[in-house]
């Protein structure tokens, strides 16, 4: 399956009281370049995202959003910092019998002065956080996945359409060709009677002439691989997987080919084909550079 390189996807789930949203975003990139933005509070996790993506996407601008709400999920304990409390109440205390007060001290009044009740979190388990936090990636990348394979198909549809149209344009080439000999013996000849006037023409240097023009202009080689890199190209497209790069090096071919018919031909027909070539594989090569 062809897949672009450009998508989104998103995953959501509420595990072990946490509420986690990972979305997944990317556009064509030469290489895999992945960034993740989440809560530092959770950045160990990163380790495993990255190892999660590095097995799905090969190639592209990835960037993944993780947004965490714990409150649900936060386990809190209250202990009584028994030594500031006992401080207080001699505090207290000696308030009372140096200026005759009278009353004891309170429960609640004790309770409400700072530190002498103190809150903890209860320690994560951060092994079982990053495999929520995985779990809810391979939502999002699963989402990503279908509509890289979407737009992969639409791409894929497109290259082979536009192959078809060169495949059209070089056999146009191929039928034009020789002609451009027999047509360039003729010149030939009524040039040399016109030079010649009455004179006997020397048939078997028009012919060595003929033979040199044919060899200078002939295209047969350049068609031959024209056709074979195209043959390549259905075969990559059918195959699919990470084929983006293969397929970068060989519209380079493409062009190389196409350059070569273009110097070589003295003809403008066969020009207007290569120029009508030459639209098309650039037209390829812009949509190879979306393909993973």
């Amino acid at each position: 399956m062809v897949r672009s390189m450009t998508g989104y996807g998103r995953g959501e789930a509420v595990l072990r009281g946490r509420s986690i949203v990972v979305e997944v975003r990317s556009v064509n990139n030469r290489y895999l370049d992945c960034n993740i933005k989440m809560p530092r509070a959770y950045i160990f996790a990163e380790d495993a995202m990255k190892s999660r993506i590095q097995n799905s996407i090969s190639r592209g601008k990835v960037d993944i959003f993780v947004t965490m709400d714990s409150t649900g999920a936060d386990a809190v304990t209250v202990k009584v910092n028994h030594s500031v409390a006992a401080g207080y109440v001699k505090s207290l205390q000696e308030l009372k019998d140096t200026y005759h007060l009278w009353g004891l001290p309170d429960l609640s009044l004790i309770a409400h002065f700072p530190d002498v009740l103190q809150a903890e979190k209860a320690p994560e388990n951060v092994e079982e956080v990053a495999a929520d936090i995985c779990s809810v990636l391979d939502q999002a990348l699963t989402d990503y996945a279908v509509m890289r394979e979407r737009e992969g198909e639409r791409l894929s549809a497109d290259i082979l359409s536009r192959a078809d149209t060169i495949e059209a344009l070089i056999t146009q080439v191929e039928d034009r060709s020789p002609k451009t000999v027999t047509e360039y013996r003729a010149r030939l000849e009524t040039k040399m009677r016109e030079v010649l006037q009455n004179q006997q023409l020397d048939e078997s240097r028009i012919l060595t002439e003929a033979a040199i023009f044919a060899d200078k202009v002939a295209v047969d080689e350049e068609t031959v691989r024209l056709r074979s890199h195209l043959s390549q190209l259905r075969t990559m497209l059918k195959q699919g997987g990470p084929i983006g790069r293969k397929l970068d090096f060989l519209i380079q071919e493409f062009n190389r080919e196409a350059n070569t018919i273009g110097s070589k031909c003295n003809d403008l027909e066969i020009s207007r084909h290569v120029i009508d070539i030459k639209a098309e594989i650039e037209k390829i090569r812009e949509q190879v550079q979306n393909i993973e």
